[in-house]
């Protein structure tokens, strides 16, 4: 991934300079450039707060519901995120199987849940709670632990472990 038009890297320094007038479409492009590049493996995720910033700004604006994971290695340590499903203003489809089938590719011993809700209000759903329940089942049969579910939202985010329902 190269960085945006017109960012330039100074080498000395290591930080990012803009030699013209910046469009808001320039800064958030920079702004998910930044994101993702944050999300580098071995970054060690601490907390539910540590993982809605890097989340944040890739999840918060989006018109579309995205579930995603964070496979993270014994240490809790990310592996990498990977975005799975995309869906609607209202729900993504999400199927078990192929979170499985990622956390034995990447060889995961854990799992973050991740998604948005494009409404703003991360609040969870009956049906996230239901999802959540039913990829812990299926991970568990791989000896793989889902640590957490966080739901992101322009209104902030929601860990449903923090909320005891991990």
């Amino acid at each position: 991934m190269s960085i945006p038009k017109p960012f330039q890297v100074d080498e000395l320094t290591g930080y990012y300079q803009a030699n013209q007038p910046l469009s808001p479409k320039a800064i958030i492009a920079m702004a998910n450039y930044l994101s993702k590049q944050a999300l580098k493996k071995g970054v060690e995720l601490t907390s539910p707060q540590s993982t809605y910033e890097y989340l944040q700004n890739l999840l918060q604006d989006l018109e579309h519901e995205v579930f995603g994971v964070l496979c993270l290695d014994q240490q809790h340590r990310l592996i990498k995120y990977v975005p799975l499903f995309r869906g609607t203003v209202n729900q993504a489809s999400v199927y078990p199987r192929e979170l499985v089938k990622l956390a034995l590719a990447c060889n995961a011993a854990a799992m973050i849940l991740v998604h948005n809700h494009p409404s703003g209000k991360p609040t969870p759903s009956e049906s996230d709670r239901a999802i959540t329940q039913t990829i812990k089942q299926a991970l568990r049969l791989v000896e793989v632990r889902v640590m957490d579910h966080v739901i992101v939202g322009r209104e902030g985010y929601v860990s449903m472990a923090e909320r005891g329902e991990v």
